[in-house]
């Protein structure tokens, strides 16, 4: 690997950037093509070597979905809680190894395991905010369920599933993760993970199709 010759930092609050227009609940939310709208190169390799601009732009890449699943974990403290992970993320970096799956891999086990020591030290559950979910009548696949709302009231319905089902769903679809990615943040076995996550978007059709009447 290349050494980074420096450590770059974290980008200041709002650096992110805008998020693509939303399309659908988790419009923003990587998919495809990594590095649509970076700088040409690999912003990996240019970050790993110290340049701040291929951070930034890493950043930007993973930041958004990282945000979101910590959502879920911590509530409203989520904001500190990734200012937390990345602080770690630019400490670390040199000594990170993979392409940009295991980078995504990365910061979110940094952040899970930040989110979980913030709990502990405040000693409560993530606050829950109760959303009249107001849904259009939609077909009871998983992927239209997920389409019917946009991205707040996802996150919200995510956070009523059994928590295993909520985390792999959110680092499936929200962080983009592939099954072994997200079970190497969870500690679990990739197939343990994708069935979490078929029953947690199931349960989430399931839920959508009961409130539809």
């Amino acid at each position: 690997m290349v050494v980074a010759s420096r450590r770059p930092s974290p980008p200041e609050p709002g650096d992110e950037g805008p998020l693509r227009p939303a399309a659908g609940p988790l419009a923003g939310v990587p998919n495809g093509d990594p590095l649509a709208g970076a700088p040409v190169g690999d912003p990996l390799a240019g970050a790993l070597a110290g340049d701040e601009e291929s951070f930034r732009a890493l950043y930007r890449l993973v930041h958004p979905g990282l945000l979101r699943y910590l959502r879920v974990l911590v509530g409203t403290d989520a904001d500190d809680v990734a200012s937390e992970t990345w602080l770690q993320v630019c400490r670390d970096l040199p000594s990170f190894t993979g392409d940009l799956a295991g980078f995504r891999a990365w910061c979110a086990t940094v952040g899970r395991h930040r989110a979980l020591d913030h709990l502990r030290r405040t000693r409560r559950r993530p606050e829950t905010v109760a959303l009249d979910l107001d849904l259009a009548d939609r077909a009871d696949t998983a992927a239209e369920a997920t389409d019917a709302i946009d991205t707040e009231r996802a996150l919200a319905l995510i956070a009523t599933l059994p928590r295993d089902q909520a985390e792999a769903v959110l680092l499936r679809v929200v962080v983009g993760l592939d099954a072994a990615g997200a079970g190497q943040v969870l500690g679990k076995r990739a197939g343990a993970v994708r069935m979490a996550a078929f029953r947690g978007l199931r349960r989430l059709a399931e839920t959508l199709e009961r409130r539809h009447g």
